[in-house]
C-alpha cells in the first residue's frame, strides 16, 4: 500500500485491507503515512513491515523510516521508495537507480502502476487505499513471491467510503 494520508484523507484504513494484514508474510508501505498512529498500527498487525517515508511525512516518521528500503524476500530483491518522478521516463530512471533489484514498489501519485523495464525491473504502485484522486477506486496490491519470482499480482479495488 501507499499514500494512506491518515487522518487527513480518511479517518482510518479500510476494514478489508486491515483484515488482510495478518494473512500477509510481509506488508509494504511506500510512504505518505502522515501520522505515526498508522505506522504503529501496521507494525502491530503485520508479521513483517517494510516501509519508507514520503514527502508528506514529518520529522517523527522520518526518524523511524528510511527514504529507501531494500529487502530480499524468498530470493526476490525488493526496493521501496516513495517518489520516482514523472511518469514519462520512469522506467529508465528506475532501472538506472535500482539496477540490483527485481521489483520496485513506489507511491506518490495515488495512481496504480504495473510495468516492467527493459532491464527486467518490475515497477509497482499500489495506488492509495484512502485517496483515489482522479481514479475511480481506492486501491492496494497483493502479490506472491516464490523462489525469487513475483506472481499473482492483484490490484484490489475498494468500495467507496461512506
Amino acid at each position: 500500500m501507499s499514500d494512506t494520508h491518515l487522518p487527513k484523507r480518511a479517518k482510518e484504513l479500510p476494514g478489508r485491507l486491515l483484515d488482510e494484514l495478518p494473512h500477509a508474510d510481509v506488508v509494504v508501505h511506500a510512504g505518505d503515512w502522515v501520522d505515526e498512529a498508522t505506522l504503529d498500527l501496521l507494525e502491530s498487525r503485520s508479521h513483517r513491515l517494510i516501509g519508507v517515508y514520503g514527502n508528506n511525512d514529518g520529522p517523527a516518521l522520518r526518524a523511524r523510516l528510511p527514504e529507501v528500503a531494500r529487502a530480499e524476500l524468498a530470493g526476490l530483491r525488493l526496493a521501496v521508495v516513495h517518489e520516482t518522478g514523472p511518469a514519462q521516463g520512469r522506467e529508465r530512471r528506475c532501472a538506472d537507480r535500482f539496477p540490483d533489484c527485481d521489483v520496485l514498489v513506489f507511491g506518490h501519485s495515488h495512481i496504480p502502476w504495473d510495468t516492467t523495464t527493459t532491464t527486467g525491473l518490475r515497477l509497482l504502485n499500489p495506488g492509495s487505499p484512502t485517496d483515489r484522486r482522479r481514479r475511480p477506486h481506492c486501491t492496494y496490491l497483493t502479490a506472491t513471491v516464490t523462489n525469487g519470482a513475483l506472481t499473482d499480482v492483484h490490484l484490489h479495488r475498494l468500495p467507496p467510503r461512506t
